[in-house]
């Protein structure tokens, strides 16, 4: 039983149908434990058979460590949104409700290789000159 329902399956497999690069979504996670472990690795493994621009790997949190320090992943379960590139965006959770949407836009921004941001935000965001770390907390309702 897949968790996107097939009417909202169509949509998707529509707005995933002009991807113009692959995308590769890796997903952390780990087998004991874990509230919403299954469902989201369920969720990301239904949404990557919606596209063959789309892909999913997934690693264990607590055996594949040299993966997790590689994409410095603190906490599970985790989705990585990237190409050939890796552009920072992280899902930590279950990306599902609104976050769902935010998922399948930040997939089609990395598979453009550019945002919807106005080029006024671009051009500032090009003017920092430390790293910064955004974090966007939801609780589900």
């Amino acid at each position: 039983m897949s968790l996107i329902r097939e009417q909202d399956a169509v949509e998707i497999r529509q707005s995933l149908r002009d991807m113009p690069n692959p995308v590769r979504l890796i997903h952390f996670t780990q087998e004991l434990n874990l509230e919403y472990g299954r469902e989201t690795r369920e969720l990301l493994t239904d949404l990557a058979a919606l596209s063959d621009k789309l892909s999913l790997e997934v690693y264990d949190f607590v055996l594949d460590k040299e993966k997790v320090k590689e994409y410095g992943v603190d906490k599970v379960p985790a989705t990585i949104v990237r190409n050939g590139k890796d552009y920072g965006i992280r899902f930590y959770g279950i990306p599902a409700g609104y976050e769902f949407s935010a998922l399948l836009a930040a997939i089609l921004d990395v598979s453009r290789g550019s945002s919807s941001l106005g080029e006024e935000t671009k051009e500032k965001l090009h003017t920092l000159s430390v790293p910064v770390r955004l974090e966007v907390l939801v609780t589900p309702t």
